[in-house]
């Protein structure tokens, strides 16, 4: 089945996500017990406090937010990759539902992400139920038999059954040979860029990285070229 995917009928994306607040402190008492409850369970040790955990807060849909969407597709033989991003999680969201309403709203239309059935489409569905918003009939799995999720997962496609553990995008692009740019940040400084260097950007470019290394990985996959650099077109 994975050998007859239509390259063009898959939307690729990665996400960028940031605790609610810059810091514990800053978040209102009622978030401020709930968090000590699920810091309880994270600790590893003592020195394991509540506000030195609060940067993992992040990782949760119910603790923080989405500052960066990136997603991309294949057209006319480009790949081309687009951003939604702001202060305001609401108006992305909006935005990125927007285009799934409009563009991907057809039984034979993917999702695919790296780790994305265990992080973004979860992420993603929350966030926008805790924004108010309907969720899109690709992100709405509801009632839904497996086989009628349109969601690809390059990390499960990985797995074949083991599961054992994680495995990291930045291992398998080490593994199959595919060329990255130059590495600026990861995923564990994401929220020290936006909250103390206000730099949007740099997390930007770096999600759109991500985007486009799990194109990459799914063609190596199926056993295709690779995207060229000059085949790539931010829109």
């Amino acid at each position: 089945m994975l050998y007859n995917l239509n390259f063009e009928k898959i939307l690729f994306l990665d996400i960028e996500t940031v605790p609610m607040v810059p810091d514990y402190d800053q978040l209102p008492e009622k978030f401020k017990k709930l968090w000590d409850k699920k810091a309880e369970r994270l600790k590893r040790d003592e020195d394991d406090t509540s506000d030195r955990l609060f940067g993992r807060a992040g990782i949760y849909s119910e603790f923080g937010k989405i500052i960066c969407i990136s997603v991309g597709f294949m057209k006319n033989r480009e790949f081309r990759i687009k951003s939604f991003y702001g202060e305001d999680e609401l108006i992305l969201l909006k935005e990125f539902s927007a285009m799934l309403d409009k563009y991907y709203n057809s039984r034979d239309h993917l999702l695919c992400a790296h780790n994305g059935k265990e992080f973004d489409y979860p992420y993603i569905a929350r966030r926008m139920l805790i924004n108010g918003l309907s969720l899109p009939g690709i992100l709405n799995i509801a009632g839904k038999k497996p086989w009628e999720v349109a969601h690809l997962d390059t990390m499960e496609l990985w797995k074949f059954g083991d599961y054992k553990n994680y495995t990291s995008l930045e291992l398998l692009t080490a593994v199959f040979g595919i060329d990255t740019p130059k590495e600026d940040i990861d995923g564990s400084m994401v929220a020290e860029v936006y909250y103390k260097e206000n730099n949007l950007e740099r997390i930007v470019q770096y999600c759109q990285k991500d985007t486009l290394t799990v194109a990459q990985l799914l063609l190596c996959y199926l056993g295709k070229p690779k995207i060229k650099d000059q085949d790539i077109i931010f829109v």
